[in-house]
């Protein structure tokens, strides 16, 4: 199943006591449908998952699914390092109106490839929703293989995967030995044109909040064949692609936003604001590209 090209991983706004701000949530989603966002990830680490307490991210799916309002699809985070929690979540967040869900690796617990499979198949029997994989060894300390993605491609539900490995040689192999209607993305921002050059059908980013529409426009190049084009937008984009993750995720990308006048507030411990250092590589980037 075909999302978009630009599906953007949405921070999710607090107000000044740390509670969700749905005010702010509007906004921000508002802006960023008109600013190239063709869907909607929802409670992933982004939007600062493990913080949100299973209400918050059933609350978060229903007031993002009702203000989209068909105009984009919206994917909603379900998954844990706890199988049958995860289970559950599933059930319950596929009652919240959402288009599909997002499952990421089990991290810490470091199951394996047979552990992962087993746990993605049990999220998938949970729901008649569209799952998408999320594989990001970096956070999770695990990968998983290019040989379980595929066997998990089989599954009728198991539709997409967002692909933060890193690793294009993974992605190819995936590509290639999947139905040509499994879809994959690319899980980190400056690899999105390499990506798209093997066969990946988007990105799930963080960047898109700031710079969506350049994106759209790059991905849109390279899909029409202006390749040159593309490559210019691509390396034109890199140092804000680079400066959105100079402090851990989301904190940039709030501040990012903040300069453009969508304000979506602070971050949860153990997130904390960025430093003063740190904010100046932000908007010296945000400048520089403009």
């Amino acid at each position: 199943m075909n999302f978009g090209h630009v599906l953007t991983a949405m921070v999710t706004p607090f107000d000044q006591k740390g509670n969700i701000d749905f005010g702010k949530a509007e906004k921000l989603i508002e802006h960023l449908l008109v600013n190239g966002t063709e869907g909607f990830v929802v409670a992933g680490t982004t939007g600062e998952s493990p913080t949100l307490s299973t209400e918050e991210k059933l609350s978060l799916f229903r007031y993002v699914v009702k203000t989209v309002n068909g105009r984009a699809p919206v994917i909603g985070g379900v998954g844990s390092n706890d199988t049958q929690a995860s289970v559950e979540f599933t059930k319950l967040a596929t009652e919240t109106g959402i288009d599909g869900v997002m499952a990421v690796s089990p991290y810490y617990n470091k199951p394996s490839q047979a552990g992962l499979f087993a746990h993605f198949s049990a999220i998938a029997n949970a729901t008649p929703l569209p799952v998408m994989i999320y594989n990001i060894p970096g956070r999770c300390n695990v990968n998983v293989s290019a040989e379980t993605m595929i066997e998990l491609a089989k599954a009728e539900n198991i539709v997409s995967v967002k692909e933060a490995s890193g690793d294009l040689e993974q992605m190819a192999a995936i590509i290639e030995n999947t139905d040509d209607s499994f879809t994959l993305y690319s899980g980190d921002d400056q690899l999105t044109l390499p990506a798209l050059a093997i066969g990946a059908d988007g990105i799930v980013s963080v960047s898109a909040h700031v710079i969506g529409s350049e994106m759209k426009q790059m991905i849109e190049s390279f899909k029409a064949g202006s390749v040159a084009e593309a490559a210019q937008l691509h390396r034109k984009l890199l140092p804000i692609m680079k400066s959105l993750f100079v402090a851990p995720n989301p904190s940039p990308v709030k501040a990012a936003l903040k300069q453009k006048g969508v304000d979506a507030g602070g971050v949860r411990l153990p997130m904390v604001p960025l430093s003063e250092a740190e904010r100046k590589v932000v908007i010296d980037a945000l400048k520089a590209t403009k």
